[in-house]
């Protein structure tokens, strides 16, 4: 028989590019595109957490210092979120979701070579801003690009289940990726990612309509200089005390500028965060427990990690695997008050129980000693994690409460700059609470130097998690004092489902990870 004839590269390549555009136009792609956008962005709230002692030593940070490597991510990200869902509606969500991947893959890559405080805090301020363009595009593709009920709810439930694993799996890979290879590659580790992304958003995602208008530059810079400045100043506290004058000029900055901010969006044609969102006392309740929540979980998760590693020694591996089991009881907490508690229990009620159980976790976790291991800490850890499981749902629906349609995304939004800003500025607090109480710790008579060193950060760790209960408690206060529970509206009056109401905001702020960023 005769041989048959090679296909030519040219038929090969044309082939190949048929099964391109096939996969492309796929539904599929357009969804694993947005999917893994959303994953790099929960990836990086935690996969440093893990990493952060082997920065330390490798870049010399101080351990107040130390904590500028999360905060430095989390104001970038959480100050121009707003500004960021606005560039998105006036250029097209594509663009700006692509210009965003742009900016953090190659934030990641500079962080990654980083050699010195300064080079690597860069990098993660410039990842934040990566990460508040692509972040709110990626929502608003998933819902443009998929316009059936059927498949955008489908599509939605990816969503979630992306936003809730992103958080555990930065954790796992943060402390595998330190401790087999670098802790340069929880930053390389996106590079591969967005190389891919990149392309494949370009492909498979259909652009938004632009709308021409303005920006409101003003309050996005205001507001996140501000907060920044307010946080230099608690860190510059931590380290030099509160008689430092550098510190004392930060504070004074930071409240003028937020002064400023609220008078710009009260005259701004267009406020990224509307003044009337704050027109209701439960919403301003809500906001105000959900930071101090924020707070009080990002100092456990920073300071913990710290504390397994460096005083008792356990890998990175390891550590990545005892938040494990308070992650789940988050999980499985929030997914039961989502389904079942917010119709059987008040609101309120659930808030009041959540937040006292996650103080007593805390409470109960700062009575560790330089001895104390995994077993001393299981116990406080899934108290705390019940304690948010089932807090979050119902903090979440009070701060959505009587908004106004064409405010929910707002709302929304502010939620999010909540979470980001209340963990940034109680990281700070925790900070200065640590420093100061490791300087005026005391060892006995005759205690080694290295001996002595743990005793002060064990002690400086101890002091800053009861700092992080006495937030809770204080979120507690201010639920039971400001937080009303709605009468019972006229018989014939259409009752907003509780499934409704959760339904306005994004799946990302509904999610266990996003109460407990680090």
């Amino acid at each position: 028989m005769p041989a048959e004839a090679p296909t030519s590269p040219s038929r090969r390549g044309a082939g190949a590019r048929r099964e391109v555009r096939r996969f492309t136009n796929h539904p599929h792609a357009a969804l694993i595109a947005i999917l893994t956008c959303q994953l790099m962005v929960v990836l990086d709230s935690t996969i440093v957490t893990i990493a952060l002692p082997k920065i330390q030593t490798s870049l010399h940070f101080s351990h107040t210092n130390l904590s500028w490597v999360v905060n430095a991510y989390t104001l970038a990200f959480g100050g121009l979120l707003l500004l960021g869902a606005r560039i998105g509606d006036v250029w097209g969500r594509r663009r700006t979701l692509i210009l965003g991947i742009s900016i953090f893959t190659l934030a990641s890559f500079a962080g990654g070579l980083a050699q010195n405080e300064a080079w690597l805090l860069i990098a993660r301020a410039l990842q934040g801003v990566g990460g508040a363009l692509a972040a709110p595009s990626a929502l608003a593709l998933l819902m443009t690009n998929f316009p059936s009920d059927r498949e955008r709810t489908r599509a939605l439930g990816f969503y979630a289940a992306v936003s809730v694993g992103g958080g555990t799996i930065g954790l796992l890979a943060g402390g595998m990726l330190t401790g087999w290879v670098s802790w340069r590659w929880v930053m390389f580790v996106n590079v591969p990612i967005g190389l891919l992304l990149l392309p494949l958003a370009r492909l498979s995602l259909r652009e938004t309509p632009t709308h021409p208008g303005r920006f409101d530059i003003a309050g996005a810079l205001t507001s996140t200089i501000g907060m920044t400045s307010l946080v230099y100043g608690f860190v510059r506290v931590g380290s030099d005390g509160w008689s430092d004058t550098v510190a004392i000029l930060a504070f004074a900055l930071g409240v003028a500028l937020l002064a400023a901010f609220v008078l710009i969006e009260s005259h701004a044609e267009l406020p990224i965060t509307p003044l009337r969102l704050f027109s209701s006392r439960n919403r301003n309740a809500s906001h105000l427990s959900r930071m101090l929540l924020i707070g009080g979980s990002q100092g456990m998760f920073f300071f913990l990690a710290q504390f397994l590693q460096e005083i008792r020694g356990y890998s990175a591996v390891i550590t990545g695997l005892v938040f494990l089991p308070m992650t789940a009881m988050v999980f499985g907490a929030s997914q039961l008050t989502a389904r079942k508690l917010v119709e059987l229990i008040p609101r309120k009620s659930l808030m009041l129980a959540g937040l006292a159980c996650s103080a007593v976790g805390l409470f109960w976790l700062a009575q560790i000693d330089v001895h104390s291991g995994f077993s001393a800490i299981f116990g406080p850890m899934l108290v705390f994690g019940l304690g948010n499981g089932l807090a979050f749902v119902p903090l979440t629906s009070a701060a959505l409460q009587d908004v106004a349609l064409e405010d929910s995304g707002a709302a929304s939004g502010l939620m999010s700059v909540a979470q980001q800003v209340g963990g940034s500025l109680g990281l700070a607090v925790l900070v200065t609470v640590f420093g100061t109480a490791s300087r005026g710790a005391h060892s006995p008579a005759g205690t080694s130097l290295a001996d002595a060193a743990k005793q002060a950060f064990t002690v400086g760790v101890t002091h800053a998690i009861t700092t992080s209960a006495i937030f809770l408690g204080l979120a507690f206060v201010a639920t039971a004092l400001m937080v009303r529970t709605p009468k019972p509206p006229a018989v014939g009056t259409p009752v907003e489902a509780p499934e409704e109401l959760l339904a306005r905001v994004r799946p990302t702020d509904l999610t266990p990870e996003s109460s407990l960023r680090s």
